[in-house]
């Protein structure tokens, strides 16, 4: 991985022991794509499988995380991206996802671990599989970058 030796910034160093915690240790269903990310320490791949029990299991996603020079103090951009996005309320079909962890409630103290198991609790407790009621205006509308939406968070039921 790109920044290993003493010249690792904060971010680069923070980066590193939590990818290190998430191949060693991850969360049940996912798996990070070391392959996918060559030496690119910024920009993670996420492979997720949905929950036994649950209405996405069996089904298989990709996360994308791409971090700033800011991160942990800024939220990573996290997307679903590849072939399969998942149907829920709060994703969006270009794989934008409405969780408030990604925007106004990020904290330093999460993780990318922290995210995963938001992202696998939020698929996990869906009870319809269906698109948010705005995902065509959004889509057509909506900046490249998640992070610059203003969410409006109203539901926390799906």
């Amino acid at each position: 991985m790109s920044g290993t030796g003493s010249a690792q910034t904060p971010s680069e160093r923070r980066l590193q022991k939590e990818l290190m915690s998430m191949i060693s240790e991850p969360p049940p269903g996912m798996k990070v794509d070391t392959e996918a990310m060559g030496n690119e320490l910024n920009h993670w791949l996420v492979r997720l499988q949905g929950a036994e029990g649950t209405l996405f299991e069996g089904e298989n996603f990709m996360l994308q995380f791409k971090f700033g020079p800011k991160y942990p103090f800024d939220s990573p951009e996290v997307t679903f991206t590849g072939e399969n996005i998942p149907l829920h309320p709060h994703v969006y079909s270009n794989g934008h996802i409405c969780l408030s962890i990604l925007t106004d409630d990020w904290s330093p103290a999460l993780s990318v671990q922290a995210v995963c198991l938001s992202i696998i609790s939020m698929l996990s407790s869906c009870k319809e599989k269906k698109r948010p009621p705005d995902n065509a205006f959004y889509v057509k509308t909506c900046s490249k970058n998640p992070k610059k939406t203003k969410w409006w968070y109203h539901d926390d039921s799906v």
